[in-house]
């Protein structure tokens, strides 16, 4: 069974279209939580996500270093990725996903806790 990925609302719905024609499952914050959960914490979203075995994936980094956000991703023992380069358009994020499509989904199998890097060369493992 494909992992399903829930999207941080900084990808924006343009990676999200894009990835299901590539045939990723996603499901976007915008789709759950109103005015794009503008008002909802990171940990809450990614809380959501977990419990329904959705895989938190973002394009920030810095919720690996904070303690209460990372905090569901420790207690469920899950994985969490985010791109590497904040300033990546939309297609190259996509481009940047799909090209690790298949360590990606190794990485969710691995299990974790652990949070990922996505760059350009392939997956760094960078939390714990």
């Amino acid at each position: 069974m494909l992992p399903e990925f829930f999207l941080d609302r900084n990808l924006g719905r343009r990676v999200a279209e894009e990835l299901r024609e590539r045939g990723w499952v996603v499901h976007r914050i915008v789709d759950v939580f109103p005015a794009d959960a503008q008002e909802i914490p990171d940990e809450e979203w990614i809380s959501y996500g977990l419990d329904r075995a959705w895989v938190p994936l973002s394009k920030d980094g810095r919720i690996k270093t904070r303690d209460l956000e990372i905090q569901p991703v420790l207690e469920r023992s899950a994985v969490l990725f985010y791109l590497d380069n904040q300033q990546l358009r939309s297609l190259e994020m996509v481009e940047r996903l799909d090209a690790h499509r298949s360590a990606i989904h190794q990485a969710v199998e691995k299990g974790g806790p652990a949070a990922y890097a996505v760059r350009l060369g392939g997956l760094d493992r960078t939390w714990p």
